[in-house]
């Protein structure tokens, strides 16, 4: 990922750290006040197993670096199609393959992507529990918790391939080299009427502010289902930097997106991004809040 207005710095991967904080402590107090006005009148929910979704984090991990292509990817992959219900493979370029499973709705005529890239950053010892684990494994989750015809969408679960850029390809060109598997999704599915992005959404100090390239409507949407489920303060009335990113694609195609990522994580593309960065209660409240967020909708 890299700034939607292509500003290099030494973390590409949407923003700069200095936005988000400017703007975690700028609205600080609000988001307290908010969250705890949130969090007093709503009950906790138990509908997302975390405890199945941290160990599907555990077992990527276990396979050690899983850049796109490699042999440790396309293992995953078979794996992840066959958790996903009607699992199949999307071919992508260069051989990569885009995962694919469909709960269907009572409403044929409505589609709804919920998605997570699969593979890791092509860097010595990257594991990336939070950074490609933790979204695939709470997208996995979530598909496993629907039911057909329980919700009025249908909804596809898409596991993209090749998120992050080649090695040797230049950071500030992420749009070119990087998302290979979410282009060829928008493609074919740019008549969703919404798509769901979960990136970091498993790290134990976990907050989510708006992305501002997310979707104003569907994130207020979020933020609501946050509420009920019982996971305000996981979800600050924060704007945080435009991040280039699996949504970005689907923006393109003119479909309302939101991406879920707290991109204020310390070990972002670095080894210490392994088992013990993720939470299985960070899981939850993603997970249940998202859960919730499509039952709405």
């Amino acid at each position: 990922m890299t700034h939607s207005d292509h500003v290099t710095s030494s973390r590409l991967r949407g923003q700069t750290p200095g936005v988000a904080g400017q703007a975690l402590a700028g609205l600080a107090l609000a988001w307290l006040a908010l969250a705890l006005a949130g969090s007093a009148g709503s009950a906790k929910v138990n509908r997302f197993n975390e405890q199945r979704a941290f160990a599907l984090v555990r077992a990527q991990v276990e396979l050690g670096p899983r850049p796109a292509g490699s042999e440790a990817s396309r293992a995953l992959a078979e794996r992840l199609r066959r958790l996903l219900p009607n699992g199949r493979f999307q071919p992508v370029p260069t051989g990569l393959r885009n995962v694919i499973g469909i709960v269907r709705g009572r409403n044929p005529r409505r589609t709804v992507v919920v998605s997570a890239h699969y593979d890791t950053k092509d860097l010595p010892g990257f594991v990336g529990a939070n950074d490609g684990a933790s979204g695939t494994a709470a997208v996995v989750e979530l598909a496993r918790s629907i039911k057909p015809r329980q919700l009025r969408p249908t909804v596809v679960f898409i596991l993209f391939d090749g998120e992050e850029s080649p090695r040797g390809t230049p950071d500030n060109e992420f749009e070119r080299y990087g998302l290979r598997g979410s282009k060829v999704a928008a493609a074919a599915y740019g008549n969703a009427e919404s798509m769901i992005l979960l990136d970091f959404v498993g790290d134990k100090d976990l907050t989510i502010p708006r992305e501002s390239n997310s979707d104003r409507a569907l994130w207020a949407k979020l933020r609501r289902a946050a509420a009920r489920t019982g996971n305000a303060r996981t979800f600050p009335p924060v704007l945080s930097g435009a991040v280039l990113d699996d949504h970005t694609p689907f923006i393109r195609a003119g479909v309302p997106s939101i991406d879920l990522i707290d991109f204020d994580f310390d070990c972002w593309h670095r080894t210490c991004d392994d088992l013990s960065a993720v939470s299985p209660k960070s899981l939850d409240a993603s997970g249940e809040t998202v859960l919730e967020l499509l039952r709405s909708l």
